[in-house]
């Protein structure tokens, strides 16, 4: 599994406590020092790596699946079509995609909400994906109360 724009881990640490392979990567090597202590402090097997989200290919390894927990939203519009053709090169055909992020939908929302029409446009079948649902959540961050902010969840498959 790949954890794109993993942070300090959190995500990947959970996984890889569950006995899965997970790789976390981001751009912050700061956050992937954190990660790499926070894994040793708990004895969880988990590989961490410096990546650039518009250059996935360049890890040379292909993945089922793929957790995106927090960056989609931090995309400007018109960079998502290379992020997205990014994570495309790293997933397996029927491969599965969770995108987790802000969602436009209500008050208190998080910075760069998305709406679910800029989500299936961004994940379409032209591009070689296919939303197969978008669901209400809520997303924990220091800025909101114990409520969160709101967020989509989505399941995208890969074609």
């Amino acid at each position: 599994m790949l954890d794109a724009g993993c942070g300090t881990g959190e995500n990947a640490l959970h996984i890889a406590a569950q006995g899965l392979s997970v790789l976390g990567v981001d751009v912050a090597e700061t956050a992937l020092a954190i990660a790499r202590r926070n894994a040793d402090d708990r004895g969880i097997e988990v590989e961490f790596a410096a990546a650039d989200a518009f250059q996935l290919q360049r890890l040379g390894r292909r993945f089922e699946t793929v957790l995106d927990c927090g960056l989609f939203h931090a995309f400007d519009g018109d960079e998502r079509p290379g992020y997205v053709a990014s994570l495309a090169s790293v997933t397996e055909h029927d491969g599965t995609l969770y995108v987790l992020c802000f969602s436009d939908d209500g008050p208190d929302t998080g910075p760069h909400p998305i709406s679910q029409e800029e989500l299936r446009a961004a994940f379409n079948p032209g591009n070689g994906w296919n939303v197969a649902a978008i669901e209400p959540d809520r997303l924990q961050t220091r800025y909101h109360d114990d409520n969160g902010a709101p967020a989509w969840v989505a399941t995208i498959k890969r074609i």
